[in-house]
């Protein structure tokens, strides 16, 4: 957990929602100077700092709408601090609790040095970022079509089709397969959709690889050289991290892609279970990904996953392995080097 501790002479806490904006701002020794529920716009913003500027310092919990207050204070050069929402219990752990309360004590906790920070993402590769994971969500659509093709097919009865749905050549003759004509027309807009789908999807991963080539080629070209990244997880990996410089040690990059158990102690006693949510979820998902096609494309990484699947069972093996792919992957990115399987294993 890191904290934001520089001071000012300053501080504002915004309570930030879609179309209004409850602003407090403080100064050193606690006093309210400002205290008013404004419209989430940069002009009501700017006139309410104005006086204070420019030792000031802006803070507001992550929810979904901080872009634009982010670039604001990027464009007028304030530091723009992001509230860990998980983390700031002290909002939400409150009695009484509203808009004016949770203002201040934003403005609080950022003064007192105590505020939780989460990454504010920088405006050069946000929306590319965010456009592969709305990539990530057709992807996820396109496979409950599929599943339920599959799941009719088994309400019929019938045997196995004969190749794989998921490409589009495989799917000429499918519907007439089925005999009820309700039951082919369901089937019919199912592929329809699809075919939309694998239209897009492919739109959608040509633009980002062009992006790519102006934000960082050099750090897509080297993730490719592992084993088993390919385009898609590459794209994934780079845009999540945007930045490996931004996590000091291998331990922090780790816990950051959920790839470690988290602990909790107290009093000689280990408490688990909790708090495993934390983190980039994406992240996750392709280095779990990335483990389980590496196994495929290497003998000796199939004979190591067998000696860890030996020992620690199935599950523990792959997450074993998806701990060694993420951490090598940081290595990979923070000397820039291409990947060395005998360093690898």
């Amino acid at each position: 957990m890191r904290f934001y501790n520089k001071q000012h002479k300053y501080y504002c806490g915004i309570d930030l929602h879609t179309k209004t904006m409850y602003v407090c701002i403080i100064d050193q020794e606690g006093t309210i100077l400002v205290h008013q529920n404004l419209k989430a716009e940069p002009e009501s913003l700017s006139k309410s700092i104005a006086p204070y500027l420019p030792d000031i310092a802006i803070a507001a919990e992550c929810i979904f709408t901080w872009y634009w207050l982010a670039d604001f204070c990027a464009l007028h050069q304030i530091p723009f601090i992001l509230g860990h929402a998980l983390y700031m219990k002290a909002i939400h752990g409150s009695k009484t609790k509203n808009d004016r309360i949770d203002s201040q004590k934003i403005a609080l906790l950022l003064k007192s040095g105590m505020l939780p920070q989460a990454y504010t993402y920088p405006a050069e590769m946000r929306a590319t970022r965010d456009l592969l994971r709305r990539r990530m969500h057709f992807t996820q659509f396109r496979a409950e079509l599929i599943a339920h093709i599959q799941n009719t097919r088994h309400q019929c009865n019938m045997p196995d089709f004969y190749q794989k749905i998921a490409y589009k050549s495989n799917r000429k003759g499918i519907v007439e397969l089925f005999d009820e004509p309700s039951v082919q027309k369901n089937v019919q807009c199912d592929f329809e959709v699809m075919k939309t789908l694998d239209q897009t999807i492919a739109d959608i991963e040509l633009f980002i690889t062009q992006q790519v080539k102006e934000h960082n080629p050099n750090d897509y070209v080297i993730l490719q050289s592992f084993p088993g990244i390919g385009k898609v997880l590459a794209l994934v990996i780079l845009y999540e991290i945007h930045d490996i410089n931004r996590f000091p040690k291998v331990q922090d990059f780790a816990s950051y892609a959920r790839l470690i158990k988290p602990r909790k102690e107290s009093a000689g006693k280990t408490y688990s279970g909790s708090n495993r949510k934390i983190g980039n979820r994406f992240l996750k998902w392709a280095f779990s990904e990335a483990a389980i096609l590496l196994i495929r494309e290497s003998d000796e990484i199939k004979k190591y996953h067998q000696s860890l699947k030996n020992k620690h069972g199935k599950a523990k093996a792959l997450a074993i392995l998806a701990h060694r792919t993420g951490r090598t992957v940081y290595f990979m990115l923070k000397n820039k080097q291409a990947f060395d399987m005998k360093r690898f294993i």
